[in-house]
């Protein structure tokens, strides 16, 4: 187990040196203001990340050949710079598999899976149209297609960037579902539900997590959304008689679901339940990122009247957490 995490570093004094193993997530070439060169890194295990810098690159002690997804061995100190906490790094090198458990590096969903997996089994069973159940208990059926379903996380950084967080995010959103579908009676619940279930399986093929967040090569040249269209097409292939018209919509509704031509989205939404899939998808997924910053604040220590960081998934702009505020304010 190792004896530094992430989280534990908010409370370290500036200075104070620490060892520690950590993912290496992000690695730059940068320059200063002054043209010396230095690096930026970004390394994380599972309780969060930390931005670093190597000032001096060409120093002995810092491995000269490591690389995104490798696991290191770090010798720092931590320090304030424009009121964010960073990492200098004075020694870096690989480490031994035999020194570092994978479990101590990647962040993983917080919810029990089986449950979330019972969940998610529980609106397949509930969804009333026969060739959509069908449809979904083939794919779900296959046991590689089923681990990989609940391993993934459903992003490499933006949003529910865990083991577990697809799952944890597709269960959100049917939670979400079944809420919004009574209201407007042009929706067809079982469509939605559908489209939540397959909107982001392309992911399970797109995205890597046996050492860190990353793509596989497929994924960088094809992306989730296409990848998602040849599994279920696949699928629907597989299966006599399922209606040419229902193959059609729910194949619109992962092709649009990014809801812009901009954000990816080969078509824009065209059809009802394409259309809350998109609002709905972008709703968890922003809201997901607004209390990861929070809790990041939090472990930085930052009072309830700071504002965060500027974040970038939510277009660069900083957040104050009310809930917090407004406790504070009431103690007044």
């Amino acid at each position: 187990m190792k004896d530094i995490y992430i989280a534990d570093l908010a409370a370290f004094d500036e200075g104070r040196l620490f060892d520690g193993f950590f993912l290496v997530l992000t690695r730059q070439q940068r320059v200063t203001k002054s043209n010396k060169p230095y690096l930026n890194v970004v390394l994380g295990d599972k309780t969060g990340q930390l931005e670093g810098r190597v000032w001096d690159p060409g120093d002995p002690r810092i491995a000269k050949e490591f690389a995104c997804g490798d696991i290191v061995k770090v010798r720092g100190s931590v320090s304030r710079y424009d009121d964010r906490l960073q990492m200098k790094i004075d020694q870096l090198r690989q480490a031994l598999p035999a020194e570092v458990d994978k479990t101590d590096l990647l962040p993983a969903t917080t919810y029990d899976i089986d449950s979330l997996w019972n969940q998610l089994q529980a609106c397949i069973e509930s969804i009333t149209s026969p060739h959509l159940k069908r449809l979904l208990t083939a794919i779900l059926a296959d046991p590689a297609i089923a681990q990989a379903y609940r391993e993934a996380p459903a992003a490499r950084q933006l949003h529910h960037a865990w083991l577990g967080g697809l799952l944890e995010h597709v269960v959100s959103l049917l939670t979400l579902a079944d809420r919004v579908v009574p209201h407007y009676p042009i929706l067809d619940r079982d469509l939605v539900l559908t489209g939540v279930i397959l909107h982001d399986l392309g992911k399970i093929r797109e995205l890597s997590w046996d050492l860190g967040f990353g793509y596989t090569v497929e994924g960088v040249l094809l992306g989730h959304i296409q990848m998602g269209v040849d599994l279920v097409e696949k699928a629907i292939a597989g299966l006599p008689d399922f209606p040419d018209r229902l193959r059609t919509l729910v194949l619109h509704m992962i092709l649009s679901h990014h809801g812009k031509l901009e954000f990816g989205s080969p078509k824009l939404p065209m059809i009802p339940e394409a259309l809350v899939l998109n609002f709905l998808d972008d709703l968890d997924a922003k809201m997901q990122a607004m209390a990861t910053e929070f809790e990041k604040s939090a472990r930085e220590g930052k009072g309830p009247d700071e504002l965060t960081n500027k974040v970038w998934a939510l277009d660069n702009r900083q957040l104050l957490n009310t809930r917090r505020w407004l406790d504070e304010r009431t103690k007044e």
